[in-house]
């Protein structure tokens, strides 16, 4: 495949790529859109947070907050902690990037959610361009099976009951184990992944989700430790 294409073809070559990691997504979105009434949403309010926070883990972790009567101070920094993930993907993009005008890196930076994240990683390394354009397709399909699933999730939660309790769940974590384990390539990489999980468990009982944040430099420290060394 000549990694030279037009803009549709490499916003194509997004979308597929991504296609596989909505079974993943979807039950998430359905999830959410179940669980909102319960903690007080309405399903308007359910559908509109879908369509501008879009952050998967943020909303659920601002739905159980809200549920608990937190303080909006509380929510937003809980959930700035778990989103600081995006800072670390945000500059491993950065200079693939940098030659686009302010407001298209902007508008692309809406659409940067781990699933698309791996794919134009996967992109990259294979020097696909224009690799905005698979952002853009990958933001694209991501997004619409986010917003369209959270509103079937509002329908049946409103007509099956314990919806939430079928374990749906399961299908994100294969989902993130899918997107990870491809791209472990080098010891660092390896070694980075490992440390990182196993401090999240450790770590888990921390508040503010801050072992989340505790892991990810735990793992960014192995894997640069390595580096150093080979």
């Amino acid at each position: 495949m000549n990694p030279l294409m037009t803009y549709w073809q490499a916003f194509k070559t997004g979308a597929l790529d991504t296609l596989p990691l909505q079974m993943g997504v979807a039950p998430f979105g359905l999830i959410f859109g179940t669980l909102a009434a319960p903690a007080g949403l309405s399903p308007w309010a359910t559908l509109a947070m879908s369509v501008f926070v879009y952050a998967g883990s943020s909303q659920f972790l601002a739905l159980s907050l809200l549920a608990a009567g937190a303080a909006l101070p509380v929510i937003v920094f809980t959930t700035l902690i778990v989103n600081l993930r995006h800072a670390l993907y945000s500059a491993t993009l950065q200079l693939p990037f940098a030659h686009l005008p302010f407001l298209r890196r902007a508008a692309l930076a809406f659409f940067l959610t781990d699933e698309t994240f791996a794919v134009v990683q996967s992109a990259s390394s294979r020097q696909i361009v224009p690799l905005d354009a698979v952002m853009f397709g990958s933001g694209f399909v991501n997004f619409t099976t986010w917003v369209s699933f959270t509103a079937i999730g509002i329908v049946l939660g409103q007509n099956i009951p314990e919806l939430q309790h079928w374990g749906l769940e399961f299908a994100m974590v294969a989902t993130f184990t899918g997107i990870v384990v491809p791209l472990l390539i080098t010891r660092s990489q390896v070694a980075c992944a490992i440390v990182a999980g196993v401090t999240a468990l450790l770590a888990h009982g921390l508040p503010y989700k801050l072992g989340l944040l505790l892991a990810v430099f735990c793992g960014v420290l192995a894997a640069m430790h390595l580096k150093e060394k080979a």
